[in-house]
């Protein structure tokens, strides 16, 4: 227990903010399950607009926010991670320069 007059005030103070960060968290933890299961535009909104906020209140960094409102984006519009196939570029036969380079001697 703390014995100065600051410290205490200081517990009092902590103990406020972590009901306020706990509601906030779990606020935003809700809404973003839910925007990942809905895949509406109303779900999504609300879901980035927690983000926001708990960035704001410095319960995350923004570059997470930043990570976390990609991945919902993607998944509400329908491109999910395992879906998504990268396309190889492949060169035409004969468009290389020593290919050009023969068909010229």
């Amino acid at each position: 227990m703390p014995l100065l007059k600051h410290a205490k005030k200081k517990l009092r103070q902590d103990k406020v903010r972590t009901i306020r960060n706990k509601k906030l968290k779990d606020s935003f933890k809700k809404l973003v399950k839910e925007a990942r299961v809905e895949k509406s535009a109303e779900s999504v909104s609300k879901a980035f607009s927690s983000v926001d906020k708990a960035v704001k209140h410095h319960l995350m960094h923004k570059n997470k926010a930043a990570r976390m409102k990609a991945a919902i984006t993607k998944i509400a519009e329908g491109k999910s991670v395992e879906q998504k196939v990268v396309k190889k570029k492949v060169a035409k036969k004969g468009t290389t320069k020593k290919a050009t380079a023969k068909k010229k001697k």
